[in-house]
């Protein structure tokens, strides 16, 4: 497996888990207002929503190491 799909499989795993998280604390705040702030909703939509934002940022970048190392690994392997 290449780096290029290790790196997507785990991106897909890490953002599948803060949406869940996500949903978790959305369900939460509407099932019991009387234990949250009015400004709940908002403050998990921003929190989540930077969270998620910024780890696929740091994704496509990974991303283009990975397949700069790809084409490496297989430069060499021919190479040899």
């Amino acid at each position: 497996m290449s780096k290029k799909t290790r790196l997507i499989v785990t991106m897909v795993i890490i953002e599948a888990v803060l949406a869940g998280i996500w949903w978790y604390l959305a369900r939460f705040g509407m099932t019991n207002p009387d234990r949250v702030t009015p400004d709940f909703q908002a403050v998990v939509g921003q929190t989540m929503g930077m969270a998620m934002g910024g780890l696929l940022g740091i994704g496509f970048i990974l991303f283009l190491v990975a397949a700069r190392n790809d084409r490496k690994a297989a430069q060499d392997k021919t190479r040899l």
